[in-house]
C-alpha cells in the first residue's frame, strides 16, 4: 500500500503534463485567463532578483554532477546524522519517503531547487524540519504522505502559484513577493518552509489521509496566497503562518 502512495504522488511531481493537469498538481498549474493578459512592472533590482531565480529553477538535478551529489549526502547527513548512509543510490532513501532507492528520480519535478529547499530547511529550521520527517505532531493518520516526495511537490507548486517561469509576474501575489525577494535573496526557500509547514497543519486540521493530498495542497497554496496579500505583511516573517515554524 505504500508503495501505491509513493508512486502516486511522486508521478504528480514527475510524470507527464497530461498527468499533472488532471490530479495531484493541478492545484500549481491553473491560471486565471485573464492573468495571460497582464503583467506588473518591475524594478531593475526585482529583474535582477527574479533572473537569479529563475537560474536556479532552470538548474535539473544531474546525478553526475559533484555538487549535486554532495548535497544529496549532506541531505542525508542533516536528516539522519546519526545513519551511515551506504551510497547514493540505496533501499535506506525510502525511509524519508522518496518512491525508490534513488532519489533522483523524483527530483525530476523540482529539479535542483528541490533539494537547496530541503537543506535550507534542514538547517534553518532543524526542529521543524525533523518533526515533519517524522511526523511527531498531532493526530496522525494511517496512511501520511511521504515527506521526500511532498517537499518535492511544494518546490512545484511554489514555482506555479509565484509564477517564477514568467518574464514578468501576471499575479498580484508573484509580483508582491519579488518585493520579498529583492529585500532577502534566500525569499523562496524561506517560504518554502513555511509552505511545507503550513501544508502539514492543514493536513492535521483536515484530519487527512494520502487520498486527500491534493486537497491539502489546494487549501495550503489558497492560504499562502492570502497571507501575502495581506497588508500588515511587510516581510515573510509577517506571515501568520511563519509563527508555525521552530528553530
Amino acid at each position: 500500500m505504500m508503495g501505491d502512495i509513493l508512486s502516486c504522488i511522486a508521478e504528480a511531481v514527475a510524470g507527464s503534463a497530461a498527468w499533472l493537469g488532471r490530479s495531484l498538481s493541478c492545484v500549481c498549474v491553473q491560471r486565471r485567463d485573464s492573468d495571460a493578459s497582464s503583467f506588473f512592472d518591475l524594478t531593475l533590482a526585482q529583474e535582477e532578483c527574479l533572473q537569479r531565480l529563475q537560474r536556479r529553477i532552470d538548474v535539473p538535478y544531474d546525478s553526475s554532477i559533484i555538487e549535486h551529489q554532495e548535497a544529496l549526502r549532506a541531505l542525508w547527513n542533516v536528516a539522519f546524522p546519526e545513519e551511515e548512509l551506504r551510497g547514493l543510490i540505496s533501499e535506506q532513501w525510502k525511509e524519508m519517503g522518496w518512491q525508490g532507492k534513488d532519489p533522483s528520480t523524483d527530483f525530476r519535478g523540482g529539479g535542483f531547487i528541490s533539494l537547496e529547499n530541503f537543506l535550507f530547511f534542514a538547517r534553518n529550521f532543524p526542529k521543524s524540519f525533523q518533526d515533519l520527517l517524522w511526523k511527531r505532531e498531532g493526530d496522525r493518520s494511517a496512511w501520511e504522505y511521504p515527506f521526500a516526495v511532498a517537499g518535492v511537490n511544494i518546490t512545484f507548486m511554489l514555482v506555479q502559484m509565484l509564477d517564477l517561469e514568467a518574464v514578468k509576474p501576471r499575479t498580484l501575489v508573484g509580483a508582491t513577493f519579488l518585493k520579498f525577494l529583492e529585500e532577502n535573496e534566500s525569499a523562496f526557500d524561506l517560504l518554502y518552509c513555511i509552505a511545507f509547514k503550513l501544508m502539514d497543519h492543514q493536513w492535521l486540521s483536515m484530519r487527512a489521509s494520502y487520498m486527500d493530498f491534493n486537497t491539502v495542497m489546494k487549501s495550503t497554496r489558497r492560504e499562502l496566497e492570502k497571507e501575502l496579500l495581506q497588508e500588515e505583511v511587510l516581510r515573510l516573517e509577517d506571515l501568520p503562518s511563519y509563527k508555525l515554524l521552530s528553530r
